[in-house]
């Protein structure tokens, strides 16, 4: 299973992701491909997000039973914590306490 997530993802990506997968809701694709086709299609993810942001899962061995990567800027980033990959949230930007 593949699942990758847009968001603020220009239109010529949507329908590249499109072709490949099933988008389920907007921004959600979703299918079940190998990893070689997986890898082209995160390729294009690089090539076209532009300002956007994305996050790719897939099933694999893992003790989680899954894997994942992002790209782009977002509050959530991978940690390693001892073989498990877990998500730790950057802190919330105050834009009134500027100093």
């Amino acid at each position: 299973m593949l699942v990758i997530v847009v968001e603020n993802a220009p239109p010529r990506l949507r329908g590249r992701l499109a072709v490949w997968l099933l988008e389920i809701r907007a921004g959600v694709y979703v299918g079940k491909l190998s990893r070689k086709i997986r890898e082209m299609i995160w390729d294009q993810v690089k090539a076209y997000i532009e300002e956007g942001n994305a996050v790719m899962v897939w099933s694999t061995n893992t003790e989680s039973g899954f894997d994942f990567q992002t790209l782009g800027k977002n509050r959530r980033m991978p940690v390693d914590f001892d073989g498990l990959r877990l998500v730790s949230f950057f802190p919330v930007e105050d834009k009134d306490n500027v100093l």
